[in-house]
């Protein structure tokens, strides 16, 4: 077989053979040939390749590429060194991955600029950043985003979780949950915990924990993150270990969450329009299991968690039917728990003027009194 041919070409058993002989072997004849071309190939055609030498690259082959290159490592630090500090952010963030390979003290006199691409708007050299900082356990970048977890602007607090996530910080997960749980961003910060630990872990160590996250991240879809997450985050099969092995007040109230959430998904077309045909069954699926289940079983658990110091008690609040137990939390100190329960009660047709001023008694925030005088 002709490798030129064949990884230049149409046929997908011969162009995918072909680079993983190009990448295994590794053919430093074929990767020549291949540069000489690159004047003479059209732009499709060399993307492709790209695409295909990249598929066949993984953990165990991806170092073979560095043989590729026709000087020595030093002149290959030398230079990665120069485009880090003054190429392009798209240069900066190859040549930031090249440093991830690299000894900690081929790189130690760029560890400053590290912590600045750390910090970068640019995703992509952000990580490839924080990677090689992590790598090296860069005390100092670690300390930094721990100290931004005490700032008052949330975005930066995010900021830091995302960094600590990138970092592998396994460490502050406590002081991310704390800030999860009284955060206006609490579903995007349950959206990055998975990357810390995985929810089997979690599940195992923490359970309620667990099951905070899980309902921060059900309440994300869709509207901050595509159902695809049905698949992501292994939805299905956590719902029907829960149910089946673990079902307490705090995982019956995820359950009847999602069983709300997911139903909509099938009730609505819009909601799975763009979704690839693969989450469309898992979604399918998700909903037979919610069909198969005893939802009463569900909805006499989640009262447990209806009390102002339960970590799920905002959750609990909305699937709250009975009005008495609604009644109980009038005399919150919780602001936003006070208005919450009004909301609800409304909704139920049940809010009476005797609620609002046993509630009232405890509110001092002015917006928050204004918009309990006008529902």
């Amino acid at each position: 077989m002709d490798l030129f041919k064949a990884i230049t070409g149409k046929n997908p058993a011969e162009y995918e053979q072909a680079a993983k002989i190009l990448v295994n072997t590794p053919d430093i004849e074929l990767f020549k040939k291949l540069v000489e071309q690159d004047d003479f190939l059209f732009d499709f055609i060399k993307n492709n390749v790209a695409k295909r030498i990249k598929q066949a690259c993984n953990k165990d082959n991806f170092k073979n590429l560095y043989k590729f290159l026709e000087f020595d490592s030093t002149d290959c630090i030398t230079k990665m060194k120069d485009l880090f500090v003054n190429g392009t952010d798209a240069q900066k963030t190859y040549a930031v991955k090249v440093f991830s390979l690299l000894d900690e003290n081929d790189i130690k006199d760029l560890t400053p600029a590290i912590r600045e691409t750390a910090k970068s708007d640019d995703e992509f050299l952000s990580n490839n950043s924080i990677e090689v900082l992590a790598k090296n356990n860069d005390a100092v970048s670690k300390e930094d985003a721990v100290k931004l977890l005490e700032s008052k602007d949330e975005f930066e607090q995010f900021s830091a979780i995302k960094f600590l996530v990138t970092f592998g910080a396994k460490d502050t997960l406590p002081l991310i949950f704390d800030i999860m749980k009284r955060s206006s961003l609490s579903e995007n910060i349950a959206l990055e915990i998975p990357f810390l630990v995985d929810l089997e872990t979690l599940l195992n160590k923490d359970f309620d924990k667990a099951i905070l996250v899980l309902c921060n991240i059900v309440n994300a879809i869709p509207e901050i993150i595509s159902p695809s997450a049905a698949i992501d985050y292994n939805l299905l099969e956590i719902f029907e270990n829960i149910y089946h092995n673990n079902l307490t007040s705090s995982s019956a109230l995820l359950l009847r969450m999602a069983k709300e959430k997911f139903v909509s998904f099938e009730e609505n077309d819009e909601y799975l329009f763009d979704c690839d045909k693969n989450t469309k069954e898992e979604i399918i699926n998700i909903n037979k299991f919610f069909k198969s289940i005893n939802v009463n079983k569900l909805n006499s658990l989640l009262y447990d968690e209806l009390y102002e110091e339960s970590d799920f008690v905002f959750f609990a609040v909305d699937y709250a039917d009975n009005i008495e137990e609604l009644e109980t939390l009038l005399d919150s100190s919780n602001q936003t728990l006070l208005l919450k329960v009004l909301t609800r009660l409304k909704e139920k047709q049940a809010l009476n003027n005797e609620h609002k001023n046993i509630a009232l008694k405890n509110i001092t925030n002015t917006d928050i009194k204004s918009i309990i005088d006008a529902i």
